[in-house]
C-alpha cells in the first residue's frame, strides 16, 4: 500500500534580474523507509524563467509507504544578467494522512 500526497510550490522572484530554475534536489523522508534523495532537471518537466516581480507555481506529488513523512530540498537557479548560479532552499514540509493525526 502507498499513500499519495500532493503539494503546491510558488517561487517568487524578488530580485531585479530574470532567473531560471535549472534543477532540483529533494530529500524525502518516509517514516517506514530510508531517506530518498531525488535530483532532476527542472520541475515537472519545465525549466521556468521567472522575471523580476513574477512567480511560478506548480503542483506535484509524492508516494510514501507510510502515512507520515516530509520533504525538503533546494532549486538550482541561474541569474540571466550575471550568469551567477545560486540555490533557493525549500524548508521542510510535512505529510500526514488525516487518520494518522491522533
Amino acid at each position: 500500500m502507498h499513500f499519495a500526497f500532493g503539494y503546491t510550490i510558488t517561487i517568487e522572484n524578488q530580485s531585479k534580474d530574470s532567473v531560471q530554475l535549472t534543477s532540483r534536489h529533494w530529500q524525502i523522508y518516509d517514516s517506514l523507509n530510508e531517506t530518498e534523495i531525488l535530483d532532476g532537471e527542472g520541475v515537472i518537466g519545465k525549466k521556468p524563467v521567472i522575471k523580476p516581480g513574477e512567480s511560478h507555481t506548480y503542483n506535484s506529488g509524492c508516494l510514501l509507504a507510510s502515512p507520515i513523512g516530509a520533504m525538503k530540498g533546494y532549486y538550482n537557479m541561474v541569474n540571466f544578467s550575471s550568469t551567477e548560479k545560486f540555490r533557493v532552499y525549500i524548508p521542510t514540509f510535512k505529510f500526514s494522512a488525516p487518520f494518522a493525526l491522533n
